[in-house]
């Protein structure tokens, strides 16, 4: 079979059991392109986490493929170059760290490449200046604030430069403010050109980012399209934007019901505040 080199992952008929016989995957058919943004969506139990830890070679399948690239992640001679393509930001980013000091911690992927010290050296600021975390480079990772440990987390996989990111709830223990960085840094992560793959159960976040959604319910896919065929296939369980913009056109403002961006909606609302303006002129 001749390999698509625009298919990054292809997750064919994945099945997954755990040792204690729990079923956690059935089935599972996914195939995700190179520099797409791939939202992951469900509740608690549904399988999200154990379907991207077989991504990176974590969990291996118990029926079915999942493939990185052509590589079979059963497949242990290819393991370590699939870990390097890649990487993964876990929801607790304390579990990843291993360095006294945050920039030793950041250099600790690269160093176990082999990569010259020179590189290291670069790789490091590269990462901590694209997560704007430079200043904190001679800080312990575990005294820094819950965003910027998480931060810190990505930054250690940046460093790794692996063309794939996966974020499994890494917004889900932050506040807002925390949470708008984080995903301020991710969409410059994938306008940079890397594929993110994101778990999340915030509908409102992840909407205006992805380019797809695949939504889960007891292992299984049970939804998958772009973001504006997940809003019209869930009715009523929109994110607040989208209601609002909803019960403006009930009441006859022309505006676009399928909004689901702050931006997008405050655009909407001028320009039927500008028509209603326009119209208010011409009946005098």
């Amino acid at each position: 079979m001749r390999f698509d080199h625009n298919i990054m992952i292809h997750i064919n008929n994945l099945s997954y059991r755990y040792p204690d016989g729990t079923l956690t995957l059935e089935g599972v058919d996914i195939s995700i392109d190179r520099g797409e943004f791939v939202a992951i969506m469900g509740p608690n139990g549904c399988g999200k986490t154990t379907l991207v830890r077989h991504l990176n070679a974590l969990l291996m399948p118990t029926a079915g493929s999942v493939s990185v690239f052509g590589m079979d992640t059963k497949d242990m001679s290819k393991v370590w170059n699939i870990r390097q393509t890649v990487g993964m930001v876990f929801q607790n980013p304390q579990t990843q760290f291993v360095g006294t000091t945050l920039e030793e911690d950041v250099a600790f992927g690269p160093e176990n490449l082999g990569l010259p010290q020179n590189e290291i050296r670069k790789r490091v600021d590269r990462a901590l200046l694209e997560v704007r975390l430079m200043e904190y480079k001679t800080h312990a990772p575990k005294t820094l604030s819950g965003g910027q440990m998480q931060r810190a987390a990505i930054a250690g996989v940046l460093a790794m430069e692996p063309e794939c990111i996966v974020f499994d709830e890494v917004t889900s223990m932050l506040d807002p403010e925390s949470r708008q960085m984080i995903l301020d840094t991710i969409q410059q992560l994938h306008q940079s050109g890397k594929t993110i793959i994101y778990v999340t159960q915030r509908i409102e976040e992840i909407l205006p980012l992805a380019d797809r959604i695949v939504s889960m319910q007891d292992g299984r896919i049970e939804f998958m399209g772009t973001p504006h065929e997940y809003l019209a296939s869930v009715g009523s369980h929109v994110p607040a934007i989208t209601s609002l913009m909803r019960k403006l056109k009930e009441k006859g403002f022309d505006v676009r019901d399928d909004v689901f961006a702050v931006d997008d909606a405050f655009l909407e609302i001028i320009k039927a505040c500008r028509m209603v303006e326009k119209e208010n002129i011409d009946d005098e």
